[in-house]
């Protein structure tokens, strides 16, 4: 069955639609989302947490306990399966303004294709609960989450958050300052219900934008520059730089969170992401 051809496919927020959507990703990939409730498989979740961020003792991120918690008092825990193998999970718990919002506190995959099944599930358990949007943090130097929260999925950042969480022990954030960008999902956003069903979002503004940071030689550059649009350049893998080259990725943390962070406080929205580098525009385009 085509999109089109769905019942209710004209409303984007239409959990029915985003509850399809959610399967197909799911089964394309061969997997199973489910949500899950016992103390057991939380502890599950907290070992495949720990294969991916290998945290240190004191600092997992997320416990057992804690999704116990969540799940009782009516948050959202599900995990990806191949087979029986617990392959990627998210967490996320109700949020202000009560009755709107789901954060999503974290999710880790292992396997290509559970992240994004698991975000359609949780965008179809979301908007069955009446919910419109789910906002998560992620850090704006990590090219492949930019990549996939603002094109694969269509959300937007609405916020720069600097050093969020203060250092982080684990291997993944090797003790860099935690900037965070708040990204916003809009469930019945059409761009949205569209990344849904496999077409990535572009920006228009990206199609004659001109650099303000770029790359040189593996650098942050400066550029006296600005447009309707202008991109703002990350590295190619900030993880790698980290740890082999850690003067050159604080570098990278305070040119971005000078320019991308000075232009959305300027109120300039990020409407995308495209070619390794963040699209800002002057406003906000019109929706559809």
């Amino acid at each position: 069955m085509n999109p089109e051809e769905r019942v209710g496919a004209g409303d984007p927020g239409n959990h029915v639609v985003a509850w399809d959507q959610a399967a197909g990703a799911a089964a394309r990939r061969g997997l199973r989302i489910a949500e899950l409730r016992t103390v057991a498989e939380f502890e599950r979740v907290v070992r495949l947490f720990d294969v991916i961020w290998r945290p240190e003792p004191w600092n997992p991120p997320i416990t057992a306990e804690l999704m116990r918690a969540l799940t009782h008092a009516g948050g959202y825990v599900a995990g990806a399966f191949d087979g029986a193998e617990l392959v990627g999970a998210a967490v996320a718990f109700l949020a202000a303004p009560a009755g709107q919002a789901l954060h999503s506190h974290v999710t880790g995959a292992v396997r290509p294709g559970a992240g994004f099944a698991l975000k359609l599930h949780q965008r179809a358990w979301a908007l069955e609960r009446g919910l419109s949007r789910i906002t998560w943090t992620f850090d704006p130097l990590v090219r492949r989450n930019a990549h996939f929260n603002l094109a694969k999925l269509a959300a937007l950042p609405e916020e720069y958050l600097p050093d969020f969480y203060g250092p982080m022990g684990d291997a993944v954030n090797a003790g860099d300052e935690s900037d965070r960008v708040l990204a916003v999902w809009r469930l019945d956003d059409p761009r949205v219900a569209r990344a849904c069903d496999g077409l990535p979002h572009r920006p228009a503004g990206a199609d004659g934008a001109v650099a303000v940071l770029a790359e040189r030689d593996g650098c942050p550059e400066f550029l006296p520059a600005d447009g309707p649009a202008v991109l703002v350049a990350v590295p190619a893998d900030v993880e790698t730089l980290r740890r082999a080259a850690p003067e050159r990725a604080k570098a990278w943390r305070h040119a971005v969170r000078e320019v991308l962070g000075g232009l959305m406080a300027q109120g300039r929205p990020v409407t995308g992401f495209a070619g390794g580098c963040y699209v800002v525009e002057r406003r906000s385009p019109a929706p559809g």
